[in-house]
């Protein structure tokens, strides 16, 4: 019988303090949330690892659940307060929303699954709100936001995202291409919009983001 809480203290201890992981709400958020029960049914004792793990949707459409240190250094780089104003993207089945929220964000939950996002409702009760939708849409009605955080690999500027951002607000993804990706955060100065790579990361890309394939001649 695996405990669970120990594997979140150690996941918190080997994994995330030592990948400069060092916000105390954060490390208390992935020591609280309990990541096994947003991974598929018969995958817990995998919960803890440092590995992305896959979400399958019943369409045929996958999310992922972004590896522990990866998550958690870039929800630290959006430096989220409480009664922050957070959109989820690809939220799968809600973990990364789950640990915005229990930072004290309100959270918009963005997943264009019919079958995750309804998981996802399921697991996050009223601690935040989940929508179906375009992922590169974003959530326009429910904005504008102080963070934003992505959840997988985008190849492409995800502007309309940007643009739903406050004077001032933050969003964190992986960008760029398979073997260059790196983990970013654009930051909004009025109609103006900063970026500075994190560090190397790579995550399964969303098609929303994948950038246009072009002619070979």
């Amino acid at each position: 019988m695996i405990d669970y809480a120990q594997a979140r203290r150690m996941m918190v201890d080997c994994q995330l303090r030592t990948f400069d992981v060092n916000d105390n709400a954060v490390l208390d958020a992935f020591d609280t949330v309990p990541r096994e029960a947003f991974v598929p049914p018969g995958r817990e004792p995998f919960a803890y690892i440092d590995q992305t793990l896959r979400l399958d949707g019943a369409t045929g459409e996958s999310r992922c659940l972004p590896a522990p240190m990866v998550l958690a250094r870039m929800i630290q780089a959006l430096k989220i307060r409480p009664g922050a104003k957070a959109l989820d993207v690809g939220t799968g089945t809600g973990y990364a929303a789950a640990v915005m929220a229990h930072l004290g964000a309100a959270v918009t939950a963005l997943e264009s699954v019919p079958d995750l996002a309804e998981k996802a409702r399921a697991k996050l009760g009223s601690s935040a709100r989940v929508i179906e939708g375009p992922l590169q849409a974003g959530a326009p009605k429910e904005g504008p936001f102080d963070v934003i955080l992505i959840n997988g690999r985008v190849e492409v500027r995800p502007q309309a995202l940007l643009d739903q951002l406050k004077d001032d607000g933050r969003l964190a993804c992986v960008f760029g291409p398979h073997r260059n990706a790196k983990a970013t955060l654009f930051v909004r100065a009025g109609d103006a919009f900063g970026s500075r790579p994190l560090f190397d990361a790579s995550l399964p890309l969303l098609d929303a983001f994948a950038a246009e394939v072009g002619f070979a001649f």
